[in-house]
């Protein structure tokens, strides 16, 4: 590519909204969409979370480093709670999970959903009220669903016909009646990555409606009548902005509803809709709020409900992303620039695909500006990229940041609270950064940086 072409891309990005930076002013700016609600820049132009200058928190704890806003993390579980008051409302713990994390969510009275033994034993050494809790996941071992049942889960998400027989067994030999939900595959395209799009009949999750399996799962569990079925889940997906997949999904979900109430003559006091909410991670996404998503999504299920004549269940929904994802920012140090003939410029971090996967995995994008200081320079285009030995450890595929960016300069990342940690790797033995939370102009560790002796602890020579 040579100079009219690079000047072709130039145009394309500035064409694309106000959030893709062409100004000197624009290069300081922070779109509020984007950032901890804390974030702000400081009298020397160095970013500012909770009070606290990132330069300090760069200097104590090192980078990379997940910076936690905890009180816009507390400010997200409480706007769900209250755009759902009658609902529950389960955080989606795969999004990220810690010990920390788990107390603040029983704190904020929010209900949490769990997809394997390590988070459920995150959760149960957190002292989460396991009453609370939703047990997920495709492939439940009979350990894992044994110290579910002992530990008095909730709500166990049935998977399959496998997984029912698995549980009931477990179930009848303590003599308990463990409370489980039937995961329904909706047949519902969402609008998002293939590996995020959960509804589709041809994947792993669920029993599917059109085939019938859900209806016949149903009928199994209230015959045997060991279990207690509560109700039905589906969840189409992740990153999701239109409510018009929740529509079809809770108009099918609801219509197996009424075929099992014809069948047995009961009604399932429970629905849950899942998460998948989106957020912004450019000035392209416009994620709705959470009092417009309650809205949307109480007027779905009343109207089908009075079209199917069926008693209103209690609804349940399970953002995760939605709430950490924005309380979150990655904060990187620069180690080298490079200008690649006048196409853009190189801007390579002390991290990368180990601590950031989306870019790679999903083609993710997202937006950064320089963290330590303002600029007068121009805007130049940059693409900001990793360290390790691979020529997609990619972390924001094009930005405009500030002409004099130089080695030094501390780089933050928005939008990063969800599934960076939690997809964390090794990759090159490259040990994970840690999670700082920051709250009123105090920082405390919730997740320690890995150790090179953390590295070796495992392997055994």
């Amino acid at each position: 590519m040579r100079a009219h072409e690079a000047g072709a891309l130039h145009a394309d990005i500035g064409h694309r909204g106000p959030g893709w930076l062409r100004t000197p002013e624009d290069v300081n700016a922070l779109m509020p969409l984007l950032w901890p609600r804390t974030v702000t820049r400081g009298d020397a132009g160095a970013l500012t979370v909770g009070g606290l200058d990132v330069r300090e928190i760069a200097e104590e704890y090192g980078t990379p480093a997940y910076i936690l806003d905890e009180a816009d993390f507390r400010a997200r579980c409480r706007d769900f709670r209250a755009a759902f008051d009658d609902c529950d409302v389960y955080y989606a713990g795969k999004a990220f999970l810690c010990r920390a994390v788990v107390g603040i969510i029983a704190e904020e009275g929010l209900f949490l959903d769990v997809c394997s033994g390590g988070e459920l034993a995150v959760a149960l050494t957190a002292g989460f009220p396991p009453e609370r809790l939703g047990f997920h996941g495709n492939n439940k071992s009979v350990a894992e669903l044994t110290r579910a049942v002992e530990a008095g889960v909730g709500r166990i998400i049935v998977d399959s016909f496998h997984e029912i027989d698995r549980l009931t067994a477990i179930a009848r030999e303590r003599g308990v009646r463990p409370g489980v939900l039937i995961r329904v595959t909706v047949g519902v395209e969402a609008h998002t990555h293939e590996y995020i799009a959960t509804a589709h009949e041809d994947q792993k999750f669920g029993f599917s409606l059109a085939g019938g399996a859900a209806l016949a799962a149903a009928l199994k569990i209230i015959d045997e009548d060991v279990l207690d079925l509560r109700g039905l889940h589906s969840h189409i997906g992740s990153q999701i902005f239109d409510t018009g997949g929740f529509e079809v999904s809770a108009r099918r979900v609801l219509g197996l509803q009424s075929q099992i109430r014809d069948a047995r003559g009961v009604e399932l006091p429970e629905l849950d809709l899942g998460g998948g909410f989106g957020i912004a991670y450019t000035s392209q996404d416009d994620p709705a709020e959470p009092g417009d998503l309650a809205k949307r999504i109480r007027k779905i299920v009343e109207d089908e409900c009075e079209a199917d004549r069926l008693t209103m269940p209690r609804l349940s929904i399970e953002p995760g992303r939605a709430i950490v994802g924005p309380a979150v920012f990655t904060l990187y140090e620069v180690g080298t620039v490079k200008d690649v003939d006048g196409i853009r410029s190189y801007v390579s971090v002390d991290g990368g695909m180990s601590d950031n996967i989306r870019t790679a995995l999903y083609d993710a994008s997202y937006s950064c500006t320089v963290a330590g200081r303002a600029s007068a320079a121009g805007p130049m285009l940059a693409r900001v990229v990793g360290k390790h030995c691979e020529a997609g450890d990619i972390v924001v595929k094009d930005e405009f940041l500030p002409a004099d960016v130089q080695p030094g300069d501390l780089l933050a990342v928005p939008g990063t609270g969800a599934y960076c940690r939690s997809m964390a790797s090794n990759y090159n033995h490259v040990p994970r950064p840690p999670v700082v939370a920051v709250a009123e102009g105090t920082a405390r560790l919730v997740v320690r940086r890995e150790t090179e002796d953390d590295l070796l602890a495992l392997d055994m020579g």
